[in-house]
């Protein structure tokens, strides 16, 4: 049986973002700056790729310092009491080619959820100019945020309310080839 080869997240090349609706007429995007984990993978397509992923949730980034306090509150992330998210993958299943759908829990606030990703693998570069292997991903999904817990909200005075209970998750992932 052949080995797992063991990938990590070449951070410099990758970012892990979301966005949510803002008063219903617009989105408000975010990333997480800070994240590590492993990926694993036997075969060369990546078809059996199992990841794991922590991200710091006080890495949070909205380009806006007073929403960034906000979210890290005990309306939103309590960031202070559960300071990392997960992501652990558990299969893949492919839908095309390059196109994948990846299943997985994910952790947030101390509550585990499954949720499905879409997942496309963009190709591999098996020598970069440092004669590094790299190989790219981008991925792509929605959770609603009250499946964790997180509920606050405020109702405007013309109907609606401030923020969407779907949150958009998108990811472009570079790996790094480390065994």
């Amino acid at each position: 049986m052949q080995q797992a080869t063991k990938w990590v997240y070449d951070y410099s090349h990758s970012k892990i973002g979301f966005s949510v609706r803002h008063f219903g007429i617009t989105e408000t995007d975010g990333f997480f700056r800070k994240f590590h984990g492993t990926a694993m993978s036997v075969k060369d397509d990546f078809s059996d790729l199992k990841v794991e992923l922590i991200i710091d949730v006080n890495s949070i980034d909205t380009n806006e310092s007073q929403r960034d306090a906000h979210l890290k509150s005990a309306d939103f992330f309590e960031a202070d009491k559960f300071p990392e998210m997960t992501f652990k993958s558990n299969r893949l299943e492919m839908v095309g080619e390059k196109n994948n759908k990846m299943f997985g829990e994910f952790t947030m606030k101390d509550v585990s959820n499954p949720v499905i990703l879409d997942m496309e693998f963009a190709g591999i570069v098996p020598k970069d100019p440092y004669g590094n292997t790299k190989a790219g991903f981008f991925v792509s999904g929605k959770i609603n945020r009250k499946d964790w817990g997180i509920t606050w909200n405020a109702a405007l005075d013309h109907g609606g309310v401030a923020v969407s209970e779907t949150v958009k998750i998108s990811g472009s992932i570079q790996l790094l080839k480390v065994s």
